[in-house]
């Protein structure tokens, strides 16, 4: 089937940039007013790092189990059904956080609303990349990443503007963040659903949203490996040595008060550059490998500047934490390149899947990064951060490495 051409700023374009734009608000909102809204739960300043920890490792699993449940229903059902359900699923929850009073309460409804945010980026990506030419299809989804990802620096400002020095105002942040999914709704309207999609809508010959097809065969499985893997490193940036930047300073003898909200919505202010640059530098280079290769030596070169900060004032950091972001900037081209490796019967299922698997991941790289600490002695918060980060960088080098080529690949096709 023929596509379509579409403008690159198309109404799919736009509304899905937007509906990313809610979904990292809500995604970074917990890492952004973590402190005062768990010190207003009378939480000790120990406590807070590790049930801030313990919250930030239930939300990915949320991510992880709705990535398959809305990638599988992305195929069967048909991408703007997704859409619809996970952004009323992720603003229900958002509003529901505002009105916690334990970290129980605060667990189970950071559960909630992971399962729904599961379900924008993958579904989002998939409508756009097959509506899209191959010309222009990663430059449109990089245009959905960059201003999506700007989310991120919305939420930090939104948190300086409602919540107090004492800590008040945290839950009206949650609340603006379910507000503004439920605007998205009247926005989706009038957005078309995917002609490769309708194609084979009505075949009962074509297997759709088969996801246990994936390990079915060897190449389709490693193929989805490599696709997750490459990811690595964006999670342990933002999940570890941003969320967690405060304490990191502290060891490090960091001058200043860090507060690793600033480090967020400077980071993601970053990211969505560099994720607009990315689809530029692809289409440019005409490779998605060689474009991605260059955001993983630019994230390692200052994952390598954070960990030798020893006695520098906080501005410093800052600027790393903007270096952080620029390199972590390939998110909408890691899902694109993820999406461009699968037939259309099950290519919601990949692209939903491997972002939230990727962000599920986060939950074992915690898990890694916890359990070396008390084996490392004195300095094993510091010493465990850097050496997590060497495991990381290894892993997601040898996946790009094996990881196919897939700029201007014609997507009009089934995997059989």
């Amino acid at each position: 089937m023929e596509q379509k051409k579409y403008s690159l700023f198309n109404l799919a374009v736009i509304v899905g940039a937007l509906g990313y734009f809610v979904d990292v608000y809500d995604l970074l909102l917990f890492s952004i007013i973590r402190v005062p809204s768990l010190k207003s739960l009378g939480l000790s300043a120990e406590d807070v790092v590790k049930r801030g920890s313990d919250i930030l490792s239930i939300q990915m699993m949320g991510l992880l189990l709705g990535g398959i449940l809305w990638g599988v229903l992305g195929d069967k059902l048909g991408r703007l059904r997704v859409l619809f359900a996970s952004i009323i699923l992720y603003s229900l929850g958002s509003i529901a956080n505002g009105f916690i009073h334990t970290v129980e309460q605060y667990e189970a409804v950071r559960f909630i609303t992971g399962l729904g945010l599961a379900g924008e980026l993958g579904a989002g990506i998939t409508l756009v990349s097959e509506l899209m030419s191959k010309e222009r299809r990663g430059l449109a989804t990089s245009l959905v990443a960059g201003i999506g990802l700007s989310g991120a620096v919305f939420a930090y400002f939104i948190r300086v503007y409602f919540v107090g020095a004492n800590g008040d105002g945290w839950r009206t942040c949650y609340f603006i963040g379910g507000g503004l999914g439920f605007l998205l709704l009247f926005l989706r309207v009038g957005v078309l659903e995917s002609g490769l999609y309708k194609s084979i809508q009505g075949s009962e010959h074509v297997r759709k949203g088969d996801f246990f097809s994936l390990f079915t065969s060897r190449k389709r499985l490693r193929k989805y490996l490599t696709a997750i893997l490459i990811a690595l490193p964006n999670w342990y940036v933002i999940g570890i040595l941003i969320t967690f930047s405060d304490k990191f300073a502290a060891k490090m003898g960091v001058k200043g008060v860090v507060d690793p909200g600033k480090g967020i919505m400077v980071a993601y202010a970053a990211i969505s550059v560099g994720d607009i640059a990315i689809g530029f530098i692809s289409q440019w280079l005409k490779s998605r490998k060689k474009s991605l290769w260059l955001f993983h030596i630019i994230t390692a070169l200052a994952v390598i500047w954070y960990f030798n900060l020893q006695g520098q004032p906080a501005s410093t950091l800052y600027w790393v934490c903007l270096f952080l972001g620029l390199g972590t900037g390939f998110w909408a081209m890691f899902v694109t390149m993820a999406a461009e490796q699968f037939g259309t019967n099950i290519r919601a299922t990949v692209a939903t899947t491997v972002p939230n698997m990727a962000r599920g991941s986060l939950t074992l790289v915690l898990l890694l990064f916890n359990s070396l600490q008390p084996k490392l002695g004195v300095d094993g918060y510091f010493r465990s951060g850097w050496i997590t980060g060497l495991i990381v960088f290894l892993i997601a080098f040898v996946a790009l490495a094996m990881t196919e080529e897939t700029y201007g690949k014609d997507l009009n096709y089934i995997e059989q």
